[in-house]
């Protein structure tokens, strides 16, 4: 690589990895350590790549590999278990919504993969339904469909929860 390119990964790395790091951590479900080597592992593959993706779009290849490295990580482990984590990073701790997005976290959790990947890409980061598309390699309407599916399921474990309570 040249020295222009090096720099310019530099630069990639300093801005991007916190925003690869938490979506790491919502796609996989997985504690901050696991998601770390998810994003090493993306990172060196936009490093080896960096010539070629650099001037279209290394974000969107990097959250592309985390998103796979994660299903292909919960499909070879086919046991479902309760993973704790940390707070995504960038969570202010007096925040008056903490409450809030640890339940809807825990809710991510108890999601499939697949439909845990569309959520966060939509929702999370604010992708399009062709960008999410694009990124795990299905149709636009096949993340609709897991969208609402996702939302769906979350809002009635939340009703069911809130049943319980009452």
């Amino acid at each position: 690589m040249t020295d222009d390119d090096e720099a310019a990964f530099d630069d990639f790395l300093a801005t991007r990895s916190t925003s690869l790091l938490r979506t790491a951590i919502l796609v996989c479900g997985a504690t901050r350590h696991d998601a770390e080597d998810l994003v090493q592992h993306a990172l060196e593959k936009v490093y080896r790549n960096w010539p070629r993706i650099r001037h279209d779009n290394p974000e969107a290849y990097a959250r592309k590999v985390v998103v796979n490295a994660a299903i292909s990580r919960a499909r070879r482990r086919r046991v479902v278990q309760e993973i704790m984590f940390a707070r995504p990073p960038e969570t202010a701790a007096d925040s008056p919504d903490l409450d809030l997005r640890d339940t809807l976290i825990g809710e991510l959790r108890r999601l499939p993969p697949r439909m845990r990947a569309v959520l966060v890409l939509r929702y999370w980061e604010d992708q399009s339904e062709q960008a999410t598309a694009a990124l795990l390699g299905c149709s636009a309407g096949t993340v609709k469909s897991q969208a609402a599916r996702g939302l769906a399921r979350i809002r009635q474990n939340m009703d069911a929860a809130r049943e319980v309570t009452r």
